[in-house]
């Protein structure tokens, strides 16, 4: 199985849609059908009839009161309704690099376009929220060819224009209420994040609001596990920046490893726990591992959704 790195190393790592495919057809193709069974398809305006169409969707109640012959338009038969939601904060630019150096924000933006591929082939409409300390854009779910294809480009200019901005902040917490708000329909909400909020319990009570609202969560812890969780850096003082505040702190990981250690210990522990009681998908997601590891449970929440 290839890993999300080998994929792009293409020469057509430009081509967002193309590695999405090349991704998906290659771990899923015959593997998965979709748990549902029919479509819910919703009204959305009225049209004159044209003669020679079929007479399926005429609406008789209509032509009794007007004495016209008018045909009822439905929105894009689909499955269900997903948002994806990627956090675009500077400290998703970790680790830094130059080229085409995995980090946490590629990695989220082409395991976020492998779903929208995947999605669609199931016949889901898909939207995407991208967020730091605001959102800085949120789409509408649908299933069209031309909306696929704006959310990929929407991502691409992401992808590269994300290496050349400046510093920001995370507020997950409050993007994820207005998503809840937002949102009045029962939907699929997935959300890519390195989880460094500043306010936990503001994150478990927004966390908890997308879940009193019905809808099924899966959350991407999205880290680098070799610097981020062990730790794993050479035995010499090191200077750490913190990419979001740009503050410097220079110390020798050796001395600090342990007491480090527990404490992301114990605030995955907690994390676990909290979505444990809400019901919500936690997936630990290395920017490293393979591709097949992050959609496993994704299929699997799908196969419970069903």
């Amino acid at each position: 199985m290839e890993t999300l790195q080998e994929i792009i190393e293409f020469d057509r790592f430009d081509n967002l849609e193309w590695c999405a495919r090349q991704i998906v057809e290659g771990f899923i193709t015959g593997l998965h059908k979709s748990p549902y069974h029919g479509f819910s398809v919703e009204f959305a305006e009225h049209r004159l009839y044209n003669q020679g169409e079929s007479t399926r969707h005429i609406d008789w109640k209509l032509f009794a009161r007007t004495d016209k012959l008018f045909t009822k338009q439905f929105e894009e038969e689909t499955n269900m309704r997903c948002n994806i939601l990627i956090d675009t904060s500077s400290s998703m630019l970790f680790p830094t690099g130059k080229g085409k150096q995995m980090n946490k924000l590629t990695f989220s933006i082409y395991s976020a376009a492998a779903l929208i591929h995947l999605l669609r082939r199931q016949r889901d409409a898909v939207g995407i929220t991208l967020f730091s300390d605001q959102i800085e854009l949120q789409t509408e779910s649908r299933l069209s060819e031309s909306h696929a294809k704006m959310l990929y480009a929407e991502l691409e200019k992401c992808l590269w224009a994300k290496h050349s901005s400046a510093r920001h902040t995370t507020d997950l917490a409050d993007t994820l209420h207005l998503t809840a708000e937002k949102m009045h329909k029962r939907s699929l909400i997935i959300v890519f994040s390195d989880l460094f909020a500043p306010d936990m319990q503001g994150l478990y009570s927004a966390i908890e609001h997308l879940k009193h609202n019905r809808h099924e969560v899966v959350i991407f812890h999205i880290t680098d596990h070799e610097h981020e969780m062990r730790l794993d850096y050479p035995n010499r003082p090191v200077c750490f920046v913190d990419m979001e505040t740009g503050e410097r702190i220079k110390l020798n990981p050796n001395q600090i490893r342990d007491t480090y250690q527990s404490t992301v210990n114990s605030f995955l522990s907690d994390l676990q726990t909290k979505c444990g009681q809400y019901g919500i998908e936690l997936v630990s997601a290395d920017v490293n591992q393979n591709f097949a590891d992050i959609l496993t449970p994704f299929l699997i929440k799908r196969a419970k959704a069903g």
